[in-house]
């Protein structure tokens, strides 16, 4: 069977950044891990995303497959770096060749998988920030056999056929001739351990999924998309390594009313023709609460105010943003006759002026285009 395409292994784009790439190879990572999911296929999955990855992340190796494909890995290209990493592949046939690095313990200490959380804030939320709980469910170590996955009073024994490494001897025939290939030991799975009686709490995984209520602290002023880091908080280590961390990514709800850009908010706020044309005091709501706005006589449609330190506080502590209130002139759609005849005498005895203002102004250059129309 032909190898699939490394970028369709994992899911992203030929033109895929570095983060993109590592995103998701973590994530499939997660899913697949012999340690995690049970299924026949899942190590073979594994090392399929292990292998792309390993490839992909670096510069060199990846210009190499994008130029050649699996070719570059068939045929030795790649600087006599090889094409490594993961469990087995041709990184090992090298590493025969060229004397590569030692093997990686597979009993060896190693960090926890990092979790990712969406938690979602209503505007106000953001702004003033808030202590909140929240709960997830993530691997921790089994508490019966304390994560070694063996039935309490027994302890898992070295597999005879790998003698602990976890790796196994293949011999292959490749361009090169026929070479000894190192691969995962199918029976311990890569583990170098072998588990005769499994605990009766975590079936042998040395793991169990738990519900876990964890408090965090959202900081006023953070912004869509922005994330909390919980160092230490995300699954439990392996082999007795740290626990990974949680991240809290933030979505956050649009207001009815209110617009935010950065640490400034914008408001559009509705008022009268009267209002507009004769000036008033009105009161402007904001976050903070309400505050009295002076509309000067003859504001016009979209005249904006500024309001300093109504905004929303900096998340990294730089002082406070602004509120920007943009008036908009309502024109009443019913009236009454007395209204009417009011605006009618006050259209009577305007002049020209008085609605254009100034010889040069909008209204003055509108009646100049369409003289004689």
């Amino acid at each position: 069977m032909s190898k699939r395409d490394f970028y369709d292994v994992l899911g992203v784009e030929k033109g895929a950044s570095k983060q993109d790439i590592r995103k998701a190879y973590r994530k499939l990572a997660r899913e697949f891990h012999p340690d995690v999911n049970k299924a026949d296929d899942a190590e073979d999955k594994f090392k399929e995303v292990t292998e792309a990855y390993e490839v992909l992340k670096d510069d060199q190796k990846r210009a190499q497959y994008d130029q050649f494909g699996h070719a570059s890995q068939q045929q030795g290209f790649g600087g006599g770096q090889g094409f490594g990493g993961g469990q087995g592949g041709f990184g090992d046939i090298f590493d025969m060749f060229f004397g590569g690095g030692a093997r990686q313990d597979p009993n060896a200490p190693r960090q926890g998988n990092d979790l990712q959380y969406t938690m979602t804030l209503t505007f106000e939320e953001a702004i003033f920030g808030k202590e909140t709980e929240i709960n997830i469910p993530k691997e921790e170590e089994c508490e019966t056999c304390h994560g070694s996955g063996a039935k309490k009073g027994t302890t898992p024994e070295t597999c005879s056929h790998c003698e602990g490494s976890g790796q196994l001897n293949v011999e292959q025939d490749t361009p090169f001739g026929r070479v000894v290939n190192r691969r995962a030991c199918n029976y311990c799975s890569g583990s170098g351990k072998i588990i005769k009686e499994k605990c009766e709490t975590c079936h042998g995984a040395g793991r169990v999924e738990k519900q876990v209520t964890i408090k965090v602290s959202i900081p006023a002023g953070i912004d869509e998309g922005q994330q909390i880091r919980l160092s230490g908080k995300g699954e439990a280590g392996i082999n007795g390594g740290p626990p990974g961390d949680l991240f809290v990514v933030v979505q956050i709800r649009r207001h009815e009313f209110y617009v935010r850009e950065g640490d400034n908010i914008f408001l559009e706020l509705p008022i009268s023709f009267t209002q507009a044309a004769l000036g008033d005091e009105v009161e402007a709501p904001t976050v903070h609460g309400n505050v009295k706005l002076k509309i000067p006589a003859g504001t016009q449609t979209g005249k904006t105010f500024r309001l300093r330190g109504k905004g929303v506080p900096n998340v990294r502590g730089y002082g406070q943003g602004d509120q920007h209130i943009q008036v908009r002139v309502i024109t009443p759609k019913k009236l009454t006759s007395r209204q009417k005849e009011l605006l009618k005498e006050f259209h009577e005895i305007s002049s020209d002026e008085d609605l254009t203002g100034q010889e040069d102004s909008f209204f003055e250059k509108f009646k100049k285009a369409f003289k004689g129309n």
